[in-house]
């Protein structure tokens, strides 16, 4: 018998099983998933930042007026719209006064078209 070789025992088959696949598409799906939504939430926070900004402006632009029209504002509340790269944003001026006499503070407070506050923004100012 010594042309016998020794029989060896048979060799799986190369290759993955159902369950394997379906493991690793599970993986990539949630994977995916997670991606879509990190990428939203980015999406979202960078709206809103370009939204506080441009209502930024809007609010300095206001108090910077009432500031140059050099009269001291009466205590009261006002409302007031601006434009900023194409949108639209309500604002409010709300001067209420200070211990002091000749100061009055004014707060500046914006939101959106459709109301979503953004920011409020304050300031002194003098008798003149």
């Amino acid at each position: 018998m010594r042309g016998d070789t020794p029989r060896l025992p048979p060799r799986p088959s190369a290759g993955f099983t159902l369950i394997e696949v379906l493991v690793a598409l599970a993986i990539v799906a949630i994977a995916l998933a997670t991606g879509v939504k990190a990428a939203g939430a980015l999406t979202r926070n960078a709206e809103r930042l370009s939204d506080v900004i441009a209502a930024q402006w809007c609010a300095e632009n206001q108090l910077a007026a009432l500031l140059l029209a050099r009269q001291f504002p009466p205590v009261g509340d006002s409302g007031f719209s601006c434009e900023q790269g194409g949108r639209q944003y309500q604002g409010q001026l709300v001067v209420r006064p200070t211990p002091n006499p000749n100061f009055r503070r004014v707060d500046a407070r914006m939101a959106t078209a459709t109301g979503e506050p953004l920011l409020v923004l304050s300031t002194i100012v003098p008798r003149f």
